[in-house]
């Protein structure tokens, strides 16, 4: 068996993987703004059409995973990235705020199940001694998709308008559906007979760490929803620039830190960048400049960039390699769950109270999340991985 992560498949993988975060990212940064100025849409409209795609990925995920392990990663897959390119094409033409949450929310659909099986098939074709390290570079596609959607989907808007970024969306979706259709799937036994329940929905394995994962990144569901914000209260100009710098901490960090779960395991890299990620939240609310406000996102980026790939490697290194799917779509689904919860609690703290609060929570809640990994869930990952060898 070859040990080499960048096979000829994992780059189609992880090609695929960037095109389509490339479209996830490029709407997401530029919708809101048609919906208003083109749709006329109140605030609470752009919301909604917002909230269809996340509530869709999150209602679909556990059925995304059950799907996998029964019919096989290349129909899923597939299928789905192809109704995901597909319905691009309705931007074109949704004239409507009701036409464009429905489109949002069978979007959604499609994205649930295209990031569970993408994930899932790079765990499948990465060697086993290498999971961490390759999970890393996995996940750094979905990193620099976040960084250049948006870059590429406000510069076709300025420059070209909307028909034309829509038109984007379409052409490079279908390169990244061609990318996953010149893969070679690993072959894979096919699931049981057909039989629907919550044990073949979600991988009881996985849900110590997945609810762990939940605790933790309820933060970044704030963070995301209000640095912007508090840039602006502080008086940061530019504050898109902390997303910049976010992303550089990210990839720095998941170009080092897999190779050391894969050695040493994940107790050590994730105490170090929970406390970092903790004490990025804290450096935001005492150095209120903007030496302290890029300061920390450098800081947090580097912190969590980490959590969920060595999350993600964790729950496949306990599961079945025939309840990956199950096991991933766990694993999402909690992430979901968090970061809904997060902007959702966040956004009350920082309605009620202020912004600068709901980051001093959410350094404590990193502790209370840290203190949870080191307590319970790194003693059930290793009692349960070591009595496997």
């Amino acid at each position: 068996m070859t040990t080499k992560i960048w096979s000829r498949n994992f780059i189609l993988l992880t090609a695929s993987n960037f095109l389509m975060c490339i479209t996830y990212y490029a709407i997401i940064s530029t919708l809101p703004v048609y919906l208003v100025t083109s749709l006329h849409a109140g605030k609470n409209e752009v919301g909604v059409v917002l909230a269809a795609f996340t509530i869709a990925s999150i209602l679909v995920r556990p059925f995304g995973g059950f799907s996998l392990d029964r019919f096989g990663r290349r129909t899923v897959f597939l299928l789905s990235l192809t109704l995901y390119s597909l319905f691009f094409s309705g931007y074109l033409v949704a004239a409507s705020i009701a036409a464009l949450i429905a489109l949002r929310f069978l979007q959604g659909l499609t994205w649930g199940i295209t990031t569970i099986s993408g994930s899932t098939i790079a765990v499948d074709i990465i060697p086993a001694e290498k999971r961490g390290e390759g999970i890393g570079y996995f996940a750094l596609s979905t990193t620099l998709g976040m960084s250049t959607g948006p870059v590429l989907g406000i510069f076709l808007q300025h420059k070209f308008g909307y028909t034309a970024m829509f038109s984007a969306g379409i052409i490079i979706s279908l390169i990244s559906l061609l990318c996953a259709g010149l893969m070679k799937f690993p072959p894979l036994k096919m699931g049981a007979p057909f039989n629907l329940s919550l044990h073949k929905l979600f991988d009881r394995k996985a849900v110590v760490p997945s609810l762990n994962l939940l605790v933790i990144m309820s933060t970044y569901g704030g963070l995301l929803s209000f640095i912007a914000l508090y840039g602006k209260e502080i008086g940061i100009q530019n504050t898109s620039v902390f997303f910049l710098v976010f992303s550089i901490g990210i990839g720095i960090s998941r170009f080092t830190s897999g190779k050391a779960f894969d050695r040493h395991g994940p107790l050590n890299i994730l105490t170090v960048c929970l406390s970092l990620l903790a004490a990025g939240f804290l450096t935001l609310v005492i150095f209120k400049n903007a030496y302290g406000f890029y300061a920390s996102a450098l800081i947090m980026g580097f912190g969590i960039g980490v959590v969920f790939p060595i999350f993600q490697a964790m729950i496949n290194n306990l599961a079945d390699p025939m309840r990956r799917g199950a096991a991933n779509s766990t694993l999402y689904t909690c992430l979901d769950i968090g970061m809904g919860a997060g902007m959702v609690i966040m956004g009350y703290v920082a309605e009620y109270i202020s912004i600068s609060v709901t980051f001093i929570l959410s350094a404590i809640i990193v502790a209370i999340g840290l203190f949870l990994f080191r307590t319970k869930t790194a003693p059930y990952y290793y009692n349960r991985v070591f009595s496997k060898k």
